[in-house]
């Protein structure tokens, strides 16, 4: 009966482990793309995969300030165009710090959805769009406010609201709920 016991004990470690080593193997075999020193998995949501990236700690707590988790985690799809620590560092001194209070939960969260664009758009859809509108594109963000879309050099410009531009820096961070393009400006509705 022992023997019995032990035996089942270590089929159950072995089955275990083998699982997990299926799904390390699975992980292992997505074709990621590294952002803030982080692999994005594909087969992960906008959510799991951000907070893995060093370069987006700004965006994930202001994500978790405008109660924003549960949407961004959802089904989707969405493009979102997503700020760096540094592009956040570019505006003036406390702005960051004053849109994290809880009074002012609904300028971050019209900050934050003026990032994001319902579907999922490559950076080949972006310019494909931009070549149709003859040289520009007009996207209506998640905020409801449009957003202008750009080709210069063979990158993709947005301009926001305020005649701001950002690049991207890192484009088609494909997700299981759509896609992340890494911009290096905030963009403001």
């Amino acid at each position: 009966m022992y023997f019995k016991t032990i035996s089942a004990i270590a089929a159950g470690v072995v089955l275990t482990l083998a699982g997990v080593n299926a799904a390390s193997a699975s992980m292992m075999a997505e074709k990621t793309v590294s952002v803030g020193g982080a692999p994005m998995y594909p087969s992960k949501n906008i959510i799991q995969n951000a907070v893995n990236s060093k370069d987006h700690t700004t965006l994930v707590a202001a994500v978790k300030a405008a109660g924003l988790v549960d949407t961004l985690s959802g089904p989707g799809p969405f493009t979102v165009f997503a700020p760096t620590n540094a592009a956040f560092a570019k505006l003036p001194t406390g702005t960051v710090d004053t849109l994290l209070k809880p009074e002012n939960k609904p300028t971050l969260t019209k900050v934050l959805t003026y990032h994001v664009v319902a579907g999922k758009l490559s950076a080949a859809d972006l310019i494909a769009k931009v070549k149709a509108g003859s040289g520009k594109a007009m996207l209506k963000t998640v905020a409801g406010e449009d957003l202008t879309v750009t080709v210069a050099h063979g990158m993709v410009v947005l301009i926001d609201a305020k005649g701001g531009k950002s690049m991207v820096t890192i484009a088609n961070v494909n997700q299981s709920n759509g896609v992340i393009h890494v911009v290096d400006t905030v963009l403001m509705p």
